[in-house]
């Protein structure tokens, strides 16, 4: 082993001023609560060595995969054209968003963590099953719960709304089962970057809109489409989280879009899919003469695209979640103003 320089022997004899040594335990502090909140929250940069068996099953949940969802119960709403603010509806709407989020979301982050540990092992180690924090009977048992709860929220929500077939415990089934092949073999739908963007992209857009729509009003045609055509946007939105898993992707044979198309081609497809489906939109809300809630869409387009240009095609393996922290807030805002103009022609 080489002996320290004079500059490195320095460091370790003297002691650092009480300042210094104050503010470096700080910032040390600091850092660790910050790593602890990302932990519990299920957000990339965590660390391991949670002990708490329901901070652990929360993390695996990860709640912050949960807002997109449950703004998209809001947008359903809105569309529907029929929601009042009531006590009541803002339980059911509350329950919904329980559905949705929580629960649902809750087990398909929790099913994905189930069938991705060994890629997980690889990218992002310290996720509570390759950590080995939690174990596999836990994980199966904790993935049940939720599913089963899902569906039986579901089905009550079915109850409240009278409906004569149960749209929404359809919904929570259908979606359910989405979630299932998107992660587990032989479909795993994510092994494509194709299918398994737009099937997250119609997870986070189109489902919960339809059962906050089917709640208060009744699921059309129109809306059904018009969501799906959303969630091409959604799909941009998916590839996104596929820059940070690219070399565990790549040895482990999952064709995302930046394994297939190298990572700059790949960011431009991202945001390329991004703008245009929401230009698409907005051109939609044009045609059924909603002008003044198209052009707000378009206004919510453009920071987007700034964004874009700052962070993510500059460097979209470094900046990929200030990028959505950016930019995000624009998508799901032009989501709300879709909605509202949806339900105003009453469509």
């Amino acid at each position: 082993m080489s002996e320290p320089t004079l500059s490195e022997s320095t460091s370790q004899a003297v002691p650092l001023p009480e300042s210094e040594a104050n503010s470096d335990s700080s910032t040390e502090a600091l850092r660790d609560r910050n790593a602890k909140t990302r932990q519990l929250l299920g957000m990339k940069g965590a660390q391991a060595g949670e002990t708490s068996i329901w901070k652990i099953r929360l993390q695996l949940m990860k709640p912050i995969t949960w807002i997109p969802l449950i703004w998209g119960v809001v947008c359903g709403a809105a569309s529907s054209g029929n929601y009042r603010w009531t006590l009541e509806n803002v339980l059911i709407s509350a329950a919904c968003m329980l559905l949705s989020g929580p629960l649902l979301a809750g087990y398909t982050q929790t099913i994905n963590d189930f069938y991705d540990r060994e890629i997980d092992a690889i990218n992002e180690p310290y996720r509570p099953i390759p950590s080995g924090a939690i174990s596999i009977p836990q994980v199966t048992t904790q993935i049940l719960v939720l599913l089963l709860g899902g569906i039986g929220v579901a089905y009550l929500l079915d109850l409240w709304a009278g409906h004569a077939f149960p749209t929404i415990t359809a919904l929570a089934i259908g979606g359910s089962f989405l979630s299932y092949i998107y992660s587990a073999p032989p479909l795993k739908l994510k092994k494509n970057g194709w299918l398994g963007n737009y099937a997250l992209g119609a997870s986070y857009i189109a489902l919960p809109w339809w059962a906050g729509h089917a709640l208060f009003g009744e699921l059309n045609l129109t809306i059904v489409l018009l969501t799906l055509f959303y969630s091409l946007a959604g799909l941009g939105i998916a590839v996104v989280n596929d820059f940070k898993s690219v070399e565990g992707d790549r040895q482990l044979g999952l064709n995302s879009l930046p394994v297939m198309f190298g990572i700059g081609t790949a960011a431009w497809i991202c945001v390329l899919m991004i703008d245009i489906f929401q230009s698409g939109v907005a051109a939609y809300l044009m045609s059924i003469h909603q002008n003044l809630y198209a052009v707000l869409l378009i206004l919510l387009i453009i920071p987007q695209i700034t964004f874009q240009d700052m962070y993510f095609l500059r460097d979209p393996l470094k900046n990929d979640v200030k990028y959505q922290a950016s930019a995000q807030p624009f998508l799901v805002l032009g989501m709300l103003v879709t909605a509202l103009a949806l339900g105003h022609a009453g469509i």
